[in-house]
């Protein structure tokens, strides 16, 4: 099941929030919200339902042999146990194919290659629950004795296909106890409506354009179409990704829960550093704190761990050498700026530093489309312009000004919803001293957002593929 679907907004969710406030003990709260997440999950996948509760047994009962051999060798073992099992079954479901392949590649073996339909979510719920074993271990978080309460954690439907990947920590006290005000169900649905429109309005529609050229053979491409189309793939993707994020993030207010920020505007950095403090934050944070400061073979060892955070960021969103260079890529940029100082940089004139982070950013983005090693490489010599010489491409076509001037409104439509200018407008109205402004504003945003609601439900009729990109990893 999908978010951006008619059936889901206006049958599963009416359902489920029904039955949520008709239960009146948190307990049989929490049961609603489990049940409807496994139906959630299972809708499309039933089988993979299994692999899911297999996961949350395994870490819940890892969990409480930590606490129960906590300070001696059994713990280290629970964690140790936990975490190579949970990225065994990652690597078997999601890489197994992928390292096959590239063992037949450069051996004589011809091992035949597997062919595992991804479970949708995986990456998602298996770090959160190596993050909660971690935690457990390190005594970040209580040990969560009721399996129920730890099933509802990794399974709760807002976050458990594409993320963000949300910490037991986050969720501790309000798995325990927690209250749904009027505001809560006011200011998630809102957030989820916005979340809705980013997807249906702008990612939809802008992706129509970066198929009709990134989805056939670029080798003719004109420089400036290149350009053209990876600078909207980068705008499809930041309203794909954050879009989601805006969705569960509403979601789980609607319900009493308050999951941290994903996405902050990362166009509008001016680094390649501060572009990964703003860009899915859960998965940076999570790579921060549980591989970039742990000790290797005993000691900290600063530019592998830097090197391992970079491998497995591009890795983790797919298995394609592509990915892993694109983690690479922006690792290489990260080296770059520790190494020359926030001191130095802070000098740089603010222009340059757009210009700088923006080029890297979108230059990035056409690593992370091309899984094709031939196409990464065409996509290379055309926007640099070399494809003028060895393709004899042009500088310039026709299509590439058709497309522009017809998507003219809605690319720079992305582009200003891609700036930090609608937090400004809500300050305004809505933490200013006038009373006035606030109920204009309260009254505006609700009228928005029932506005794109309608265009939304009207845009989703008849359509039956709105699948997140973020499903793939």
């Amino acid at each position: 099941m999908v978010f951006a679907d008619l059936f889901f907004l206006y049958v599963f969710l009416p359902l489920c929030l029904i039955c949520y406030f008709v239960a009146k003990p948190l307990q049989a709260k929490n049961g609603v919200l489990v049940v409807f997440s496994l139906i959630f999950y299972a809708w499309g996948e039933p089988l993979w339902i299994f692999l899911l509760l297999f996961s949350s047994f395994l870490n819940w009962a890892m969990g409480i042999v930590i606490e129960k051999t906590r300070g001696n060798g059994g713990a280290k073992l629970a964690v140790a146990m936990g975490i190579i099992i949970d990225i065994l079954l990652l690597v078997i479901f999601k890489y197994s194919g992928f390292l096959v392949e590239n063992i037949n590649s450069l051996t004589s073996l011809g091992l035949p290659v597997p062919n595992i339909r991804l479970p949708i979510g995986i990456s998602f719920y298996t770090f959160q629950a190596i993050s909660y074993i971690l935690d457990c271990y390190w005594e970040s978080v209580k040990v969560q004795r009721n399996y129920f309460k730890f099933l509802l954690y990794l399974s709760l439907f807002p976050q458990l296909i594409a993320g963000p990947i949300v910490r037991y920590s986050v969720v501790e006290d309000e798995i325990q106890e927690r209250k749904t005000t009027v505001t809560d169900l006011c200011d998630g649905a809102l957030r989820m409506i916005v979340g809705l429109a980013k997807k249906v309005i702008l990612a939809n529609n802008l992706w129509v354009i970066v198929d009709s050229f990134f989805g056939k053979d670029i080798a003719g491409l004109s420089v400036l179409g290149t350009w053209y189309t990876v600078i909207v793939y980068s705008l499809y993707v930041y309203f794909d990704f954050s879009g989601y994020s805006d969705i569960a993030i509403g979601l789980g207010r609607m319900f009493g829960f308050h999951f941290d920020e994903n996405f902050r505007h990362p166009f509008a950095c001016k680094t390649i550093a501060e572009f990964w403090q703003r860009w899915h934050i859960s998965l940076g944070s999570f790579f921060r704190d549980y591989l970039l400061y742990v000790p290797i073979l005993g000691k900290n060892r600063k530019y592998l761990s830097l090197f391992l955070v970079w491998f497995c960021t591009g890795i983790w969103h797919g298995a394609a050498w592509n990915y892993i260079i694109w983690g690479l890529y922006f690792g290489c940029f990260i080296f770059f700026e520790q190494k020359l100082g926030k001191k130095r940089i802070k000098k740089w004139p603010v222009w340059w530093k757009h210009i700088y982070s923006k080029l890297v950013i979108i230059i990035g983005f056409g690593i992370f489309y091309f899984e094709d090693m031939a196409q990464l490489g065409q996509f290379f010599l055309n926007i640099t312009g070399v494809c003028m010489a060895v393709n004899h491409a042009p500088f310039f076509d026709p299509v590439t000004w058709s497309s522009f001037m017809n998507n003219l409104f809605l690319v720079i439509a992305g582009i200003l919803c891609s700036m930090p200018l609608l937090p400004k407008v809500k300050a305004f109205f809505l933490e200013g001293k006038s009373d006035g402004l606030y109920m204009a504003g309260r009254l505006g945003s609700a009228a928005a957002c029932l506005g794109l609601l309608t265009v939304v439900s009207i845009l989703l009729v008849d359509t039956t593929n709105n699948v997140f990109l973020y499903w793939r990893f």
